[in-house]
């Protein structure tokens, strides 16, 4: 696969364009992004985090602190990145209506 299409997936997952997204506003600590986002396990969160941050989207702040505080902020590449994910998140927001009337002629051809 190649490197860009690899990257593409990371920022463009289920949950990648979510993390990146409510990381727009602000730093968020774990379990904050957790709810945020809503009906993510903690195994994939954790995942899409690591992904992202290794592809140096997401900065891990850990602080030597009892008890330990993590913060996840993005960097100057995934704030780049979640502007492009976000306006296309508003895009297909407004464009709702014409998909949906572009669903059911597609439907309503296929059953004739």
């Amino acid at each position: 696969m190649c490197p860009y299409r690899l990257v593409l997936e990371h920022v463009t997952s289920r949950w990648g364009v979510l993390v990146l997204i409510e990381l727009l506003d602000r730093p968020h600590r774990f379990s904050e992004l957790r709810r945020a986002i809503g009906r993510v396990s903690e195994k994939m969160l954790t995942q899409t985090l690591q992904t992202l941050e290794r592809d140096g989207l997401v900065h891990r702040d850990a602080r030597p602190v009892i008890p330990p505080r993590v913060d996840y902020s993005l960097t100057d590449l995934g704030r780049e990145a979640a502007q492009q994910v976000r306006d296309l998140a508003l895009w297909t927001e407004r464009r709702m209506a014409d998909v949906e009337r572009a669903r059911e002629a597609y439907d309503e051809a296929k059953r004739t």
